[in-house]
């Protein structure tokens, strides 16, 4: 046994003593689909930019729970010094009975530790705002050390002095902060206090409640922090009534918040016994917190080891892995398996590694992929990362500091998903604030280190906000504005963000009539959607600049109810209740979404059924921030309808839909056309989750790529175009018929295109093991000229030969699919490495394995 295995055991021994009179359940209730967000920014971020996600992702939330978690904090908001910051733990205290706070503090603070600064956190004990029964606890913080005297008799009692006396103090702390719950938390039926965090530099709140109401009540929205992380919703596994089980929760140096619930919390819990680290708070996510803490501070490993022991890479993927990546990961999971949460699970960890001087952002998912999760980067004068279990949430993030602050604008230069136990990128991203000199640096890895990066990342600083949009400096003349798309888009690529800016507002103005408003329109939705050269400026901030603009003019646009000859009406969250029958055929009802709830009786979805209900065909839809629903219920026959989509709309868009047609101009989010049975359906970027479910109809057409499991249980006649790829499970249990006698099919093209509209192959066209997988009628029709996609990845499927009735079916669905994108059949599509070549020779055909009966004749 080495010397560092020595004193990891011995660190584990001396939490032998540790009180522990409970017993870890075999079952616990169970609750899904929490809210998750989190952030790290090279400059401090205002708790109050966390907020706007979490109000966004209310709806997620049950008011039985909710947390935030503050990483690299301002000294002078905390009162104290920045070397006290750095060097002292920071313990919060949640008082549920604040009259055993002198108690406490004598027994477990001011007994073991040198005290150097002692407040109280927002208001004192009360009652939560228009509730009765629910008391917020009262928080005080401390920043300590343990005494001098106390850390070498601890480290002569387990002998522990020829160990790093941080990692003897660190784990001083840490049991110290064991018993105080234990005590005081644990053993009581009636719980008094509990810590909420102790680490460095790096403080927790959480509340019985929602996590937005928790920022206001302790008067967070101006504390900065360079890490956020939050949470909405109670945890998954646990009791319903305590804030002590909120999100987040500790190890040390971390907080870890989670989406989803494991099955073998009981495993787990057994696992952390062995080693002497027993859970109190009854919670998996607590157990989750515990086992990153034993594997990244205790036993010291890379982050790449801690996350394959909490996500092991297994099957297709564990094959793909270099031999000597192999055998050390094997030993990993034979140590560790037992200890592996078993999904689903999506885990954000916020953490502050003080031996490396450096704060970070980490999202980690399971490889079942049944939780959503979206990461973002957006770099600048100022950098950013962003985590959450929804897209809308980022948005929402982004826009808050856009409003605020001219370094940042209100959407990200990259979206993605992470697909579990990926062999390719691990399934798992680190965000890492490094210091440089006397500056920190973003940089983003994957669970391997390698850097995330792409032309739009490298592309220069913006030099403006958004924010100043409306103000900014007139840098050029514009005194012959373009008049024709292919002209503006040429004159794009010569300009800085102030001439892009003059030129577009330029086209906005002098707009008279119909005529003009519809031509104005049509310009700013492709530069928005289109993918073209536009040298130097960055694709996220032209495609910002376009909508706003194109928000500014659907503002000015005849009110609701007015008397104007336009065709075009402008309805607001305040006209709800005042719906009326569009005053001519061929009208246009513009709808802003700004202010309507994100589902229910007063949602924006229902104000646009009650508008069709009416008589409206033509709808526009903007500033979406992540409603629900919209294009849900319009029931059949709804052929002739028209609604295109702005902003970042929510879940379960055109779920249901039966005829007419929907646009999404940007990327939309989970459970995307559900049970779909007829109609129309473009997305002009990426989609999430379980995309196209029990999809029974309809033609759609995806620009980018899918995450996991879409067009799960599809059956009928769906017809769809995706462009990129899709993470894993594509098409499971897919019973869509013959293709060619009227059934449904896929059409997966592989294909990536950049901000300047270059288009180049993935590096493979499908990258998951489970394609096909159980299915029983329709097929796959994917672009792999280099012949790639191996028969291991077929759970279900099998190759078919590629015919020219196979061509002559996808050949007009991938015309459409050229209109719409510009995806060029001839020069994209059917060209490989510089060679036309012949569609046989470019599409392979997945269909359905034949059904043979299980029972042998005659039995």
């Amino acid at each position: 046994m080495s010397d560092r295995s020595r004193e990891i055991e011995k660190l584990l021994v001396s939490r032998r003593s540790l009180p522990w009179r409970g017993s870890i359940p075999r079952h616990s209730e169970a609750e899904g689909g929490c809210g998750v967000v989190g952030l790290i920014s090279t400059v401090p971020v205002a708790g109050k930019h966390i907020l706007k996600p979490l109000i966004q992702m209310h709806n997620r939330g049950n008011g039985k729970g909710g947390g935030v978690a503050a990483i690299g904090l301002d000294p002078e908001q905390m009162c104290i010094s920045r070397e006290l910051l750095k060097s002292d733990y920071l313990i919060q205290v949640a008082y549920l009975d604040p009259s055993v706070r002198h108690e406490v503090e004598n027994e477990f603070l001011d007994s073991n530790l040198i005290v150097h600064a002692r407040t109280c956190v927002g208001p004192t004990y009360g009652l939560r705002k228009g509730e009765q029964g629910i008391y917020h606890p009262e928080v005080w913080r401390y920043f300590c050390r343990v005494k001098p005297d106390l850390l070498v008799s601890f480290a002569l009692d387990n002998a522990l002095e020829k160990a790093d006396l941080s990692r003897i103090e660190d784990e001083f702390i840490y049991q110290n902060s064991y018993r105080l719950n234990e005590k005081y938390y644990a053993s009581l039926g009636e719980k008094k206090a509990f810590v909420l965090s102790h680490g460095k530099d790096l403080f927790v709140i959480k509340v019985v409640g929602y996590a937005e109401e928790l920022i206001q009540y302790y008067g967070l929205e101006e504390i900065k922090a360079h890490v956020w992380i939050g949470h909405q919703r109670f945890p998954t596994k646990g009791k319903l009534w305590h804030p002590g089980g909120a999100h987040p929760f500790v190890g040390l140096h971390e907080a870890l918040v989670h989406n989803g619930d494991f099955a073998n919390y009981y495993s787990v819990a057994q696992y952390l016994a062995q080693k002497n680290i027993r859970p109190l708070f009854l919670t998996d996510t607590e157990v989750s917190a515990l086992l990153f803490d034993f594997l990244r501070r205790v036993c010291e490993y890379p982050m790449e080891y801690v996350i394959e022991a909490m996500a092991p890479t297994t099957e297709r993927d564990f094959a793909l892995l270099p031999e000597s990546k192999q055998a050390i990961y094997r030993r990993i999971q034979i140590s560790h398996v037992q200890g592996s949460p078993d999904g689903p699970w999506f885990f954000i960890i916020g953490r502050n590694d003080p031996l490396e001087n450096a704060f970070r952002l980490i999202g980690i998912t399971d490889t079942s992929m049944l939780r959503p999760q979206v990461f973002a980067l957006q770099r600048g004068r100022a950098s950013i990362g962003l985590i959450a279990s929804e897209k809308q949430a980022i948005d929402a993030t982004l826009q808050s500091l856009a409003s605020d602050d001219d370094r940042f604008w209100p959407r990200a230069d990259r979206y993605w998903n992470a697909r579990g136990g990926s062999h390719t990128h691990g399934g798992a991203f680190i965000f890492s604030l490094i210091r440089d000199d006397s500056s920190l640096v973003l940089e983003c890895t994957d669970k391997f280190g390698r850097e995330i990066a792409d032309n739009e990342l490298s592309k220069p600083p913006i030099n403006a906000g958004i924010r100043s949009l409306s103000s900014i400096e007139r840098l050029r003349s514009v005194s012959s504005v373009p008049k024709s798309l292919a002209e503006i888009k040429a004159e794009l690529p010569k300009l800085d963000l102030g001439g892009a800016a003059e030129l577009i507002r330029a086209i906005t103005e002098n707009v008279k009539g119909d005529s003009d408003i519809q031509k104005v329109i049509d310009i700013l939705t492709s530069l928005s959607d289109d993918r073209f050269p536009i040298g130097k400026l960055k694709r996220s901030f032209l495609a910002e600049m376009s909508e706003q603009f194109l928000s500014s003019l659907f503002d000015s646009l005849p009110i609701f109810g007015s008397e104007s000859e336009s065709c075009f009406r402008l309805f607001k969250r305040d006209d709800l209740g005042k719906m009326r029958a569009p005053p001519r055929a061929n009208c246009s009802l513009v709808v802003d979404a700004d202010g309507f709830s994100s589902e229910g009786d007063d949602g924006l979805s229902r104000a646009i059924l009650s508008a069709y209900g009416l008589g409206w065909r033509r709808m526009i839809v903007y500033r979406m921030a992540g409603q629900r629903f919209v294009g849900c219920g319009f029931g059949k026959r709804s052929e002739g309808l028209k609604v295109d989509v702005f902003g970042s709309s929510g879940d379960y868009l055109a779920s249901g839909l039966d005829g007419g047609e929907i646009c999404v101009h940007g990327s939309a989010q989970d459970q995307v056309a559900q049970i779909i049975n007829n109609g129309k359906l473009v997305v002009h970027g990426d989609v999430g989750q379980t995309f196209m479910y029990g999809a029974k109809g309809g033609e759609v057409y995806l620009r980018g790529n899918t995450a996991g499991r879409p067009l799960i249980n599809a059956v009928g006649r769906p017809r769809v175009v995706i462009n990129g790829t899709c993470l894993d499970y594509l098409a499971e249990s897919f019973m869509a018929g013959d293709p060619l006698n009227g059934g449904g099919f896929v059409i997966l093209n592989g294909l990536k295109i950049d901000g300047d509209g270059n288009i180049s192959e993935l590096d493979t066209p499908y990258p998951g093991g489970n394609l096909f997988s159980l299915a029983s009628g329709g097929a796959i029709y994917v672009r792999d000229p280099a012949r790639k996609l191996d028969e291991d990845q077929l759970n279900g499927g099998q190759f078919a030969a590629f015919t020219m009735p196979d061509w002559d079916l996808i050949r007009p669905y991938l015309e459409e699919n050229e209109r719409l994108f510009g995806i060029s059949i001839e020069t994209a599509i059917l060209t490989h490495e510089g060679k036309l070549l012949k569609p046989m020779n470019v599409f392979r055909k997945v269909k359905a394995v034949p059904l043979i009966a299980l029972t042998p004749t005659g039995t």
